[in-house]
């Protein structure tokens, strides 16, 4: 069976690397002209592709040809856009990428999303797939109209994976936070997912391709630890001798507590790293 992965960053180039090892045939695309020897190197099919809202690079034909699945991977990247910007900047690029999905050979596709599609509530509850999104940040709301253009999309079968905040041995939320004070939410539960768990629950997905329920649906994929952010965060600089940062106890707490039974249930999946 063959891939196509949009977007081999952080995720998608191991993840690529470990689809290869268990018997798949695995185009990559790359932002960085220096990567492509990296890619072919670890037999990546390597191609240097970009995205904009109004163009796409050439070699997207190619990247899409004879490929069964593509997996789009590809970060929001809007950190700097506000509501009142009004910029659709990600469901753009999107947009002017549907339409050569629609002429492929794409038969299934994995859109890699974020819990950001739920809101931080003073009622810290439990959510799921089946949970009412109101995204309270500018990506969640993007994130969100784009799971809907691929998911009403009838040219191929879409499964969305939500993920928590990312963390890997080389990458912790923690790193950014050393040494602040007056950091939000000691109370929240946190809500994160190891790498080796985001490659492992894609390559799930995949093994059970033939099978209809893993298709044409939504996961969480959160670790089912939920310490408090202070909890997590003090332990964590700790153990990796860094300054913990200095939490604000007066306020009100927001947050979520992310559920991923369905994940576990659908799949048979069981999480590696529990100890995050």
């Amino acid at each position: 069976m063959k891939v196509s992965i949009l977007g081999c960053g952080w995720l998608g180039f191991p993840l690529a690397k470990k689809l290869i090892e268990i018997g798949f045939e695995v185009k990559g695309s790359t932002t960085t002209e220096n990567k492509l020897a990296v890619l072919k190197s670890n037999k990546i099919a390597p191609y240097l592709l970009e995205l904009s809202e109004t163009k796409i690079s050439e070699c997207i034909s190619d990247f899409l040809y004879n490929s069964d699945i593509l997996i789009i991977d590809i970060p929001p990247g809007l950190r700097k856009i506000t509501e009142a910007t009004s910029e659709k900047t990600f469901v753009n690029k999107i947009k002017t990428l549907l339409p050569f999905m629609e002429n492929s050979t794409i038969e299934k596709v994995i859109f890699i999303s974020s819990t950001s599609v739920y809101a931080d509530t003073a009622t810290i509850s439990t959510v799921t797939e089946e949970s009412v999104l109101h995204p309270d940040i500018e990506s969640g709301k993007q994130l969100v109209e784009v799971e809907n253009l691929l998911r009403n999309n009838s040219n191929f079968q879409t499964t969305i994976i939500r993920f928590g905040g990312l963390i890997g041995e080389d990458r912790n939320i923690v790193k950014m936070l050393t040494g602040k004070s007056n950091v939000a939410n000691p109370d929240a539960p946190i809500n994160l997912i190891h790498q080796e768990d985001c490659i492992g629950i894609i390559c799930e997905i995949l093994k059970q391709v033939q099978h209809y329920k893993v298709w044409n649906e939504t996961f969480n994929a959160v670790s089912p630890i939920h310490p408090t952010r202070k909890k997590y965060y003090t332990e964590k600089a700790k153990q990796l001798h860094l300054i913990a940062p200095i939490f604000t106890e007066n306020e009100t707490n927001v947050g979520k507590i992310v559920s991923s039974e369905k994940l576990e249930t659908i799949l048979g999946y069981r999480f590696i790293k529990l100890d995050l």
